[in-house]
């Protein structure tokens, strides 16, 4: 079959991801109903992609005054296209920019770096409700009783730097499905594929998130390092997060996006 040289990359891409995650459900369990050879397809297009294929240009770091700073929003988002089925855009983050931890209900995802580095940490939510036989940590600074309601208990799963040149960060329903991203080292950008889109009305709001200290975590009780590392590598994937407004140093702006035409 003769290669297909002429169709955008970016068309490619938007095709196949429909073909991909058309039909998408995920049982009760969590489990994807995905063809492994449709995914691995997809994930061969996204890897390929590049800041040329979209037209878009790496953006350099600029001195700019705080109040210019505290004006421009930190990240800006280049809308591709979005059916039921799917969306996909392109996030810009500024130098020191960061995308604070939050989560896709019920959502497969892709990040593709195009240009810069990021810095991802994904976590995994252990549970979704706390009982009262449930026994919780001590907390730095303590809770408020009504925050109880609003405590996930969760597990890092890890804490991953890619650039334009590494394969796509994937998330599940249930795998690695809150993140932050950091820009590092400079400005930053990636290619954003969910399926299926935020939707309120259909239960897959975004919600934020912060990772909460315990005292065991401040204290020692003269153990020796040797100790305290060992007990680390057992603990230091667990991790309590406490779901909290979106961040007011963070928001989104718009930005055209200057590629070729996508249709689904």
């Amino acid at each position: 079959m003769p290669r297909d040289n002429k169709t955008p990359l970016i068309q490619k891409i938007a095709k196949q991801a429909h073909i991909t995650f058309k039909g998408f459900k995920a049982s009760a369990n969590g489990d994807n109903n995905l063809v492994a050879d449709k995914r691995s397809e997809l994930i061969s297009l996204v890897t390929a992609a590049r800041a040329a294929d979209l037209k878009i240009s790496p953006r350099k770091t600029k001195p700019s005054s705080a109040a210019a700073g505290l004006q421009n929003p930190p990240v800006t988002y280049m809308h591709i296209c979005e059916t039921e089925v799917f969306s996909m855009g392109v996030f810009l983050l500024r130098a020191g920019a960061s995308i604070p931890l939050h989560d896709h209900p019920g959502m497969n995802g892709m990040l593709k770096v195009l240009y810069g580095k990021v810095n991802v940490r994904c976590f995994d939510k252990m549970e979704d409700n706390l009982t009262v036989s449930n026994v919780l940590p001590c907390f730095e600074p303590p809770l408020a009783p009504f925050q109880m309601a609003s405590l996930r208990r969760s597990v890092l799963r890890s804490v991953i730097e890619y650039s334009e040149t590494s394969g796509p960060c994937l998330l599940t329903p249930v795998q690695d499905n809150l993140h932050q991203i950091d820009a590092v080292e400079g400005p930053a950008a990636f290619l954003d594929i969910l399926a299926p889109p935020y939707n309120p009305d259909d239960e897959r709001d975004c919600h934020y998130y912060k990772v909460l200290q315990t005292v065991a975590e401040g204290e020692t009780d003269g153990k020796s390092n040797e100790e305290q590392k060992g007990e680390e590598t057992d603990k230091e994937k667990e991790a309590w997060l406490l779901e909290v407004p979106q961040p007011e140093d963070f928001w989104c702006g718009g930005e055209h996006y200057p590629g070729p035409t996508v249709s689904v």
